[in-house]
């Protein structure tokens, strides 16, 4: 199992997987010349079996998002484990260690999604349609009636007894 964002040039940490692992694969353990490091709100390490945030450094570690400085500002922040100057990527993914060293994934501790290999922030999505000046509250989720067909919905509450054009 191979587990790592495009922002550290795909793959940070490796795991065979045994065919008697159960439930959800774990995924591993981080790949040569990569340092992974499970970390609370206040960037310190958690101990294992505690939730904490995938902060990933590096040789594959991206210089940032190109023409997004305050992407780049948030997602790469200093190392205070490495060397002076060096930085980390925030991956927005929540993960464990193991006792064994092997980290296991959880969730995402933003409302991130992929979809058919894109990224999209559904709170982004949420936040433009409520500038829509009838709709006073929208929700957006991820759905998938049929295997392998997520779709991307929305839940709108409009504001007062006016129509909603849908081509807007």
């Amino acid at each position: 199992n191979l587990y790592g964002p495009t922002e550290t040039t795909i793959w940070s940490t490796v795991m065979n997987i045994d065919e008697n692992e159960i439930g959800i694969p774990p995924i591993g353990k981080p790949i040569w010349s990569t340092d992974v490091y499970v970390l609370d709100a206040g960037l310190q390490p958690v101990p294992p079996g505690v939730i904490g945030e995938l902060y990933i450094a590096g040789e594959g570690l991206a210089n940032g998002y190109l023409g997004k400085p305050e992407l780049t500002a948030e997602r790469f922040v200093a190392n205070p484990f490495g060397e002076r100057g060096k930085r980390m990527y925030r991956t927005g993914d929540l993960v464990k260690w193991r006792n064994d060293g092997v980290l296991e994934y959880m969730s995402r501790a933003d409302h991130q999604i992929k979809i058919r290999g894109f990224r999209i922030e559904l709170a982004e999505i949420e936040m433009v349609l409520q500038r829509h000046e009838y709709i006073q509250q929208a929700v957006v989720m991820v759905r998938e009636d049929r295997p392998n067909d997520k779709r991307i919905i929305a839940y709108i509450v409009a504001e007062g007894n006016e129509g909603i054009n849908l081509s807007e």
